[in-house]
Parts: C-alpha cells; sequence; structure tokens
C-alpha cells in the first residue's frame, strides 16, 4: 500500500548571487564560460555560455547557477535547489 509522506527536517537556505564572497563561503568551484558551438562567432554572446559553478555535496560535485538556492542540511551538508523546485517545494519556517 502507498502511503504519503512528509519531510520532518528543516533547512537553512540562501540564494547563490554568484559572488565572490559566496563562492568562497560555500567552497564552490568556478569554471569560465564555454562556447556552446565552436563554429559560432565567438562576438555573438548569445553563443557564450555563463561560467559554470559546482558546489561540493555528499553525492559529489553538484551542477549550480547564479539564482538556485544552496539548501544546508542538519548535519552541515549542502546541496543545490532550482529556485523554481526550492519555491514549490518549501516556506520560510518561523
Amino acid at each position: 500500500m502507498i502511503k504519503t509522506y512528509r519531510k520532518t527536517a528543516t533547512i537553512q537556505a540562501e540564494q547563490f548571487d554568484g559572488s565572490p564572497e559566496m563562492i568562497e563561503k560555500y567552497a564552490i568551484g568556478v569554471m569560465p564560460a564555454m562556447v556552446i558551438d565552436q563554429f559560432s562567432n565567438p562576438d555573438d554572446t548569445k553563443n557564450w555560455l555563463e561560467p559554470s559553478f559546482r558546489i561540493n555535496t555528499l553525492e559529489g560535485k553538484m551542477r549550480l547557477r547564479v539564482g538556485d538556492w544552496i539548501a544546508t542540511g542538519i548535519q552541515g551538508e549542502h546541496w543545490a535547489i532550482a529556485d523554481y523546485v526550492f519555491r514549490a517545494s518549501y516556506v520560510e519556517a518561523d
């Protein structure tokens, strides 16, 4: 029989803004921007990706984008949550 469950633990979270302070605070790895298509015009900025960020999690490195949320669990572990998923899943605790 399938039952319904909800999480009982609370988390702390802050939205990643790409700042050097947050990069240092969470030991985030930064990869420079890359060209999407090697044959595209490098002067055409739509062909460039934003810098790629990585955060260390219990499961390994996880991609992080500006605007994503960095969650901190009950054991101090961190992971990234996409903004739309965070807003659909969490509400601020009192």
